[in-house]
């Protein structure tokens, strides 16, 4: 279980690096500033520290409970950690992290709407500068705004930025969670084989009656090639399908494709004088 949460944490980490190389790609520098590194706090902040207390306790083979540990870094983080403590100055430094989780939040989300406001009322007003011919001015602009050039629908942006705040931190939680799936395999897996085993070979093999044995052993070998192999793996393929699709591809991954433009001889005319 313990291991799912830290290759779980391991690829959410690579996909916002990847995140940071896109906006670094499409020159987006708002989204590294007002997204990339708040998002990167938020998730190690939380879970980067609860992937750190795994990592001591296997080191130290201390007994004490992370749950308890994480759950009252919340409820009651200034109380005495006890027993749960793993190293010192453990307690101070929950109360920095936490912090830093609460910061991040507002972070995401106001800054930068209120910065393209700003940039977009400076261009449209005879006041740009080279450094707003970049694409910071157009990243979450709508579409309204970029045709007429004479409109900032801020609502919408801000509206747009909250949905995106909201659900990186909920699914910093969820995803972190659904790692445990890896565990659930594992689990499964054990169980099956030990009552195929059990309940199947070993129960036939207790008879003196070869054809009891034979009859075992033929069911088991069938349990054993189309369940734990045939659909346990594509079991495992469907659920790595699904952490790469969600979990990682969600924090780089924005899918918002092209805007459909007519085919035009006059377009390719204007390209080409361009």
């Amino acid at each position: 279980m313990k291991m799912s949460i830290l290759l779980g944490l391991t690829q959410m980490n690579l996909g916002l690096i990847l995140s940071y190389f896109n906006a670094k790609y499409f020159k987006k520098s708002l989204d590294i500033r007002y997204q990339f590194i708040p998002q990167v706090i938020f998730l190690n902040s939380l879970f980067g520290y609860l992937s750190v207390l795994i990592v001591i306790k296997w080191c130290t083979g201390s007994q004490a409970d992370l749950y308890h540990v994480m759950i009252y870094m919340f409820l009651s983080p200034t109380s005495d950690l006890g027993e749960n403590q793993l190293f010192w100055g453990q307690r101070p430094l929950q109360l920095l992290l936490l912090l830093l989780a609460f910061v991040a939040v507002p972070w995401m989300l106001f800054p930068k709407p209120f910065i393209l406001r700003r940039l977009h009322t400076e261009r449209f007003q005879g006041r740009s500068y080279g450094l707003l011919q970049t694409s910071e001015a157009y990243e979450v602009e709508p579409d309204s705004a970029r045709q007429h050039h004479d409109e900032f629908n801020f609502t919408e942006v801000f509206v747009h930025q909250m949905i995106h705040s909201i659900e990186f931190v909920l699914s910093a939680v969820s995803n972190t969670a659904s790692y445990l799936r890896l565990w659930a395999l594992s689990l499964a897996h054990s169980e099956l084989s030990t009552v195929f085993y059990e309940k199947i070979l070993l129960l036939a093999w207790g008879y003196d009656n070869i054809i009891i044995r034979l009859i075992g052993f033929v069911v088991f070998a069938f349990a054993t090639a189309f369940i734990l192999l045939m659909m346990e793996t594509l079991s495992a393929f469907l659920h790595a399908l699904r952490l790469h699709w969600v979990e990682f591809q969600g924090k780089f991954y924005s899918g918002e494709g092209y805007k459909f433009k007519p085919f035009s001889f006059t377009s390719l005319e204007e390209d080409d004088d361009q």
